[in-house]
């Protein structure tokens, strides 16, 4: 099959969807689902009464039934809860992950994979952050037994990725090393596909590696370094939604209190095309204009989120999608690279919204809760053992476990933020969780697809935008 023209970016937690990324592999391009916190992402759909009964569904295909049904009894609600109740929640992904969490993310990761792949044979990709690394080993296994074709991994280095691929496709035990700060020695985090399959096992094929990198240096590494090989690469600036890496060298803030860029942190297409890889750029690469670009300068074409954010297929919230679209219709959008808002430490580019965290008073209000902790860091207590902080929680909670202090300034709870941005936030006897949007520095593409007045636009839209006139793939 013919390489994408267009990867539609991953955009977490539930922004890139089943639907979004179904619509676009329609059209012969590359749809991606996130598999960030999936997990969660399932307990609550099914919580709130699995509208339209597309999870059930999904997890009806499951090639192992007991385990998906385990999961439905726990977690189906019936007509959905009342809006006033919280969300159940669910076991925190740490080191040491249980039986029923594990079961979790995998069939997590089939189900939007599944979604995506359902009733045609198009390009479905899922991507993940290499920072939240103990999900990793059971939604890769998820994804794969969906049939996923591409593997998306930045925010890291993912060495490891290209054999534990190789080896879950060959059914064979995997591990992956954990980061924790401090360690005085090794810590990995291991899984046995057959675990869960100990008779006949379904047959698996190995996806496609594409890491998202932001260096020639990171690029060079992985391709020359990866076992089991790197099949193309997605090559981001600093001007892309979500996390960016951060600039080389020390840190310089601009008046606004943007981290600065520089040349260093430019990217050298010649050197990464003589890699000799598939390779596709990302962001700020919304227009037809920066596709020729890209094709021009060896790339196979290009990676973009922010105008699929907006779109009709996406996850984001209905309000909070119209109210984009309509302040990037008149000019007023203003994104914010913001050094602190991550408790990863990496930039993170912010919309401004209005009833959202990007408001200081909005922010000061919310209780410092750490309930989710996907972005938590893992550290090695005096005696050996792995404990869990973050810099968004309690500074004085995170002071104690051995955090500084004067990392907690300024950090906001993406875990719950952004879930609250799909519609899924968490309701608390004195609060509701607010959203955090985030999105790419470009946003001129919506003017040019939203008319004044109209409610949006879908992704085919978007894609016949950047496509012009190039004859596009048969639909599949």
């Amino acid at each position: 099959m013919e390489l994408p023209r267009i990867i539609q970016g991953g955009m977490g937690l539930g922004i890139s969807n089943w639907r979004l990324a179904k619509a676009v592999a329609l059209r012969g391009q590359l749809g991606v689902v996130s598999g960030t916190a999936i997990d969660l992402i399932l307990t609550r759909r099914l919580q709130a009464g699995d509208p339209g009964g597309h999870m059930r569904r999904a997890l009806a295909a499951f090639p192992g039934r007991e385990m998906a049904e385990r999961v439905i009894d726990r977690y189906f609600v019936e007509g959905g809860k009342p809006e006033t109740k919280a969300f159940a929640a669910k076991p925190m992904v740490g080191d040491r992950q249980g039986q029923a969490l594990e079961e979790l993310m995998v069939v997590a990761n089939f189900a939007e994979v599944f979604l995506a792949k359902e009733g045609h044979q198009g390009w479905v990709g899922i991507n993940f952050l290499h920072k939240i690394q103990t999900p990793m080993l059971p939604s890769l296994l998820g994804a794969m037994l969906a049939g996923v074709s591409v593997v998306l991994i930045g925010a890291g280095i993912p060495l490891e990725i290209p054999s534990i691929l190789d080896r879950l496709a060959a059914w064979e035990p995997v591990e992956f090393s954990l980061h924790v700060t401090g360690a005085g020695g090794d810590h990995k985090m291991r899984l046995d596909p057959k675990r869960w399959f100990p008779g006949e096992t379904p047959e698996l094929q190995r996806p496609l590696f594409f890491p998202i990198v932001s260096s020639v240096t990171l690029a060079s590494m992985l391709v020359k370094k990866c076992q089991g090989g790197v099949n193309g690469l997605v090559v981001e600036d600093a001007t892309a939604g979500g996390h960016n890496a951060p600039p080389r060298g020390a840190l310089k803030l601009s008046e606004e209190g943007e981290p600065m860029y520089g040349p260093r942190d430019e990217v050298d297409r010649a050197a990464i095309r003589a890699l000799g890889l598939p390779f596709w750029v990302a962001g700020s690469q919304g227009s037809p204009e920066k596709l020729q670009e890209a094709r021009a300068d060896g790339a196979e074409g290009i990676q973009l989120g922010s105008l699929f954010a907006f779109c009709e297929e996406s996850g984001l919230r209905e309000d909070l999608k119209q109210a984009a679209i309509k302040s990037a219709l008149a000019g007023e959008e203003k994104v914010f690279r913001d050094p602190a808002a991550s408790p990863t430490g990496f930039p993170f580019q912010v919309l401004t919204a209005p009833g959202s965290l990007s408001e200081a008073e909005i922010y000061e209000e919310r209780q410092r809760i750490c309930d989710l902790g996907y972005l938590r860091e893992a550290y090695e207590r005096e005696d050996g053992s792995v404990g869990w902080r973050c810099p968004a929680e309690q500074p004085l909670d995170f002071q104690k476990k051995g955090g500084r202090i004067e990392e907690t300034a300024g950090r906001k709870c993406l875990c719950n933020s952004l879930m609250a941005n799909i519609g899924l936030g968490q309701r608390r006897a004195e609060e509701t969780e607010q959203p955090l949007l985030t999105c790419g520095k470009d946003l001129s593409g919506i003017r040019k697809l939203a008319a004044p007045g109209s409610k949006g636009y879908s992704a085919g839209d978007v894609l016949d935008f950047l496509l012009g006139d190039e004859v596009l793939a048969e639909e599949i």
